[in-house]
């Protein structure tokens, strides 16, 4: 998904105008800027696998930035603006929310290994039980996070967060929720079922929580809400795989924050590139 040098121009200038509307003030000091570091971070996820080395020769060779750092500081520049990172995501999630009057939402989650299972006993990043999944839909376990994501009716991702793979996905529901507009719908599979939810989210801010109903349901669907429903979690579910493109083989991190930092990418490289035309 190589970013054209249009994409890349006007996702630079959309970074800049929003540190600048927020009061972010760079080191005068530093002949690079956080907005350089993030539009780096950025080609990097979507066109080079998370590959710094290869998007900071990009940027250089193609004179988007001929100043670019080395590896080394570029990637400790980077670990000081992750909150910053998931920041920007949020202001621009809020556009769709409030300006664009989005009503309807979609939640899914998906599984990130941080190593093969043959490996878990050498992992050095990850040390407790609580990581190790199990994916239901593929019947194998993992080592690593999950994903908990919403996106748009149209697959434009608003919302994530990152849980330990053991966590289950209804968990995750509440503080979602928190981060919709009132009297949104928000559709989901069975692992979110939770009737208590369900009827808290209607009665504070008149969320309706689409899920799917498990075959003993207490709460049946008509044929019509399953063909609904059904056809919402299609498009998340293209919308993960559009994020899992953007993967390379193995996410390479020494850290957890610097795996968190990368995933974070991944999913905000797919927000813009779907948002900017």
């Amino acid at each position: 998904m190589m970013l054209t040098k249009d994409k890349i121009i006007s996702i630079f200038c959309l970074m800049d105008d929003i540190l600048q509307g927020i009061e972010h003030k760079d080191d005068i000091r530093r002949q690079v800027s956080d907005s350089e570091i993030i539009i780096t971070a950025i080609v990097s996820s979507t066109s080079f696998y998370g590959n710094h080395c290869s998007a900071i020769q990009f940027m250089k060779q193609y004179g988007y930035i001929p100043n670019m750092l080395e590896k080394s500081r570029f990637n400790r520049r980077l670990h000081k603006i992750g909150k910053l990172l998931y920041e920007l995501f949020e202001i621009i999630s809020s556009y769709f929310k409030d300006f664009c009057c989005e009503m309807h939402y979609i939640i899914d989650s998906f599984p990130v290994a941080v190593c093969h299972n043959m490996r878990i006993s050498k992992c050095k990043i990850l040390k407790d039980k609580k990581w190790r999944g199990y994916t239901a839909s593929m019947r194998n376990y993992f080592y690593g996070v999950k994903v908990q994501l919403v996106t748009t009716k149209s697959g434009i991702p608003i919302a994530f967060h990152f849980t330990p793979g053991k966590t289950a996905d209804v968990k995750s529901l509440g503080r979602m929720i928190d981060k919709l507009p009132a009297e949104a719908s928000i559709y989901g599979d069975s692992a979110y079922l939770d009737y208590s939810l369900e009827d808290k989210a209607l009665e504070r801010k008149a969320i309706l929580l689409k899920i799917q109903r498990k075959s003993n349901s207490k709460r049946n669907d008509t044929l019509e809400q399953k063909r609904e429903k059904l056809k919402m979690r299609k498009r998340v579910e293209t919308t993960i795989s559009d994020i899992k493109k953007l993967f390379p083989r193995t996410i390479h991190a020494v850290t957890l924050d610097g795996f968190i930092i990368k995933l974070t990418l991944f999913v905000f490289a797919l927000q813009l590139n779907k948002s900017i035309n």
